[in-house]
């Protein structure tokens, strides 16, 4: 039943896919993980990670323990899930009884982790994250001197993994990348024989660099550009909202909240379906753009909690009535303009997208896809 759905979101899950491949192609032999913290940054984390399954994927990792709790049933048993933000003291039971994998930030969470193990009288997987400089998460230099005199305290943890975060590879020429990599390695050595990870999306498209041995994939999974410059990512979502109203509007009118635009000849205006409400920025009023039968239109006015208006005096006649289409992300409009027009980034925007869309998941293909 038609319920009037604020826009159409289309989610394709073959691009998604494609990206997939085009990493895993970049950085072989190490593996890619799929991170679909968020809800896979808005486009839902179970369909998106079912697609990832299918594609070969075995690695996933979300934020919080609740995150994982809600996509372990869905995960086969050969997959694992990881929790980057660790755990909060009391969650190490619950996490140990899902099977999720915590990522220990802290010497504190190590104890406690260790802990457990001792008590449930096995060991636990675990992944040891250390800080090579982005001041945010993961072990400090005093506290990785502490478990090098203090092995034992590891005693009933299984490391998995050792990993870090690059804090500027979106932008690959910054020495920051270089030095954090370097510092990486030598911390690495004190886990010797344990996988390494240290690159992101950013990280992993980055040219002449040792990836380690799983790389951590996410906005440009989704499509986002991982760089400045051309985008070799396939675009994964669309959206379509739709014109509600039209009018004519004198010059000298005021549009929106604040009449903050002003006519400045007789307008055409025309009312979309979308605001903040649904996730779209109100940063871009006055500044913004939306597509209509391929040909630009301005966003005038404030963004609205439920709207927005648009200037539609130059578009022809026959493409301008109540339920008319309106592009907002497409093939003219990517998330990385619509960001650049809100002065915020594109994970801001693909997290942001609001629940009243209508939700349609293009199928994957995987026959077409060379591995």
């Amino acid at each position: 039943m038609e319920c009037g759905t604020a826009a159409d979101l289309r989610i394709d899950l073959g691009a998604l896919v494609a990206n997939y491949r085009l990493i895993a192609q970049r950085v072989a032999p190490a593996q890619v993980a799929g991170v679909v913290k968020a809800d896979a940054y808005g486009l839902g984390a179970v369909p998106v990670s079912r697609a990832l399954l299918d594609a070969g994927c075995r690695h996933f990792f979300v934020a919080h323990l609740c995150e994982a709790v809600e996509l372990k049933p869905h995960m086969p048993q050969d997959a694992t899930l990881y929790v980057l933000n660790g755990l909060r003291p009391g969650a190490e039971a619950a996490c140990a009884g899902i099977g999720a994998v915590p990522v220990l930030n802290a010497l504190a969470q190590i104890d406690r982790w260790a802990a457990l193990a001792r008590e449930l009288k096995r060991s636990l997987p675990a992944v040891v994250q250390v800080d090579t400089g982005m001041s945010r998460l993961g072990l400090t230099p005093d506290e990785l001197a502490i478990l090098r005199d203090e092995p034992e305290r590891l005693d009933g943890v299984d490391i998995r993994l050792v990993m870090t975060h690059l804090a500027c590879a979106d932008d690959p020429s910054d020495q920051t990348n270089a030095d954090q990599r370097s510092l990486f390695d030598s911390i690495a050595a004190q886990f010797p024989g344990v996988p390494r990870s240290i690159d992101n999306s950013g990280g992993a498209m980055a040219p002449d660099v040792r990836h380690g041995d799983i790389v951590r994939a996410g906005i440009a999974l989704y499509g986002g550009a991982p760089h400045d410059g051309p985008n070799p990512m396939a675009a994964v979502v669309a959206l379509d909202a739709y014109i509600m109203q039209l009018r004519q509007v004198p010059a000298g009118a005021g549009v929106g909240y604040g009449l903050t635009h002003r006519c400045e000849r007789p307008t055409h205006v025309a009312t979309v379906s979308v605001g903040y409400a649904d996730g779209w920025p109100r940063h871009v009023s006055g500044r913004g753009s939306v597509y209509i039968g391929g040909i630009r239109v301005p966003v005038i006015g404030r963004v609205s909690m439920d709207s927005m208006a648009i200037d539609v005096t130059d578009l022809p006649e026959d493409l301008l009535y109540p339920g008319a289409p309106v592009e907002l992300l497409g093939p003219h409009q990517t998330i990385d303009d619509v960001a650049a027009q809100a002065g915020t980034i594109s994970y801001e925007i693909l997290t942001r997208l609001g629940s009243r869309y209508e939700r349609t998941y293009l199928p994957a293909i995987l026959e077409s896809i060379e591995p």
